[in-house]
């Protein structure tokens, strides 16, 4: 059984981002990421941190701006509209939740598609699914995918399952695998029989974010497992959504958690910031 080190694959990610940084430099571009945070939630304090000092590892300049939670929605999308204008701004993220009086959508939707570093822009979700090349793609899913190519494991003619239907990680993360030949369904928490779904698998995508959801007696042998659920238990662990050790028994390869599809996602915002400004540097 092979483990799938995102710590170690996210390390070798950052390299080569701040190979593509340095080039950059040197033709007088300094690729920037620029962070909006609106409010005081503890959770987005610590991943914006996390974001920062990613950035600095790497060489991109990093800003965050901080408004307080009572921020009108017409001054943070006036922020969004002087970021978007800014030539020196090549990523632009809000980072969620956003207050209740503000309409993520409207704000989300704001965001020029070419500074979109997150990739949830409706123009580049739908430049994913019609097969346009060179957008920025969601973190998460395109992590999971350079995990696998880490592995060794081709997508192509394999069963995929993906448990999870959200915009952010289960669409995406179908579209991907789809692109990359793979017979894919999505599971979510309407599916009739899951566990009759995961042992068909020879990929399974776990990101429904249930602790132990998918049991490890489910998965089939020598299945590739990749488990994006962060869930916190009673007693403070941390598990994903797929029961580890049972699953660790029968896949062939398996992510951790922590220290699995986490770190990726983090350095896969670092490559979106570096391909869009090497837009702007053609």
């Amino acid at each position: 059984m092979i483990l799938i080190d995102g710590k170690q694959i996210a390390a070798k990610v950052k390299g080569e981002v701040a190979t593509e940084v340095r080039a950059l430099a040197a033709r007088g571009v300094q690729t920037g990421l620029t962070v909006v945070r609106v409010g005081d939630d503890p959770a987005s304090a610590i991943y914006v941190r996390g974001k920062r000092k990613d950035c600095e590892e790497v060489g991109i300049t990093s800003v965050e701006h901080h408004l307080p939670a009572t921020t009108a929605q017409a001054e943070l999308l006036a922020l969004i509209a002087r970021l978007n204008a800014d030539p020196a701004v090549h990523g632009i993220l809000v980072q969620l939740p956003l207050p209740k009086h503000v309409d993520e959508r409207a704000v989300l939707d704001a965001i020029s598609p070419a500074k979109d570093a997150d990739g949830f822009h409706p123009f580049n979700v739908g430049a994913l699914s019609i097969g346009i090349a060179g957008v920025p793609r969601p973190c998460t899913p395109a992590g999971v995918m350079r995990m696998l190519d880490e592995a060794k494991v081709d997508p192509k003619g394999k069963r995929a399952l993906v448990v999870g239907r959200s915009n952010i990680v289960g669409k995406p993360m179908a579209m991907m695998l789809l692109e990359r030949h793979a017979t894919v369904t999505i599971a979510h928490s309407r599916t009739a029989d899951l566990a009759g779904e995961v042992g068909r698998a020879d990929i399974l995508v776990a990101a429904i974010g249930k602790a132990e959801l998918v049991k490890g007696a489910w998965v089939k042998e020598g299945a590739v497992v990749i488990d994006v659920g962060m869930n916190r238990l009673a007693d403070g662990k941390l598990v994903g959504d797929v029961e580890f050790a049972a699953a660790a028994a029968r896949a062939a390869a398996i992510t951790p958690v922590p220290g699995g599809v986490g770190p990726m996602t983090r350095a896969m915002l670092l490559v979106n910031t570096v391909e869009l400004a090497k837009r702007v540097a053609r």
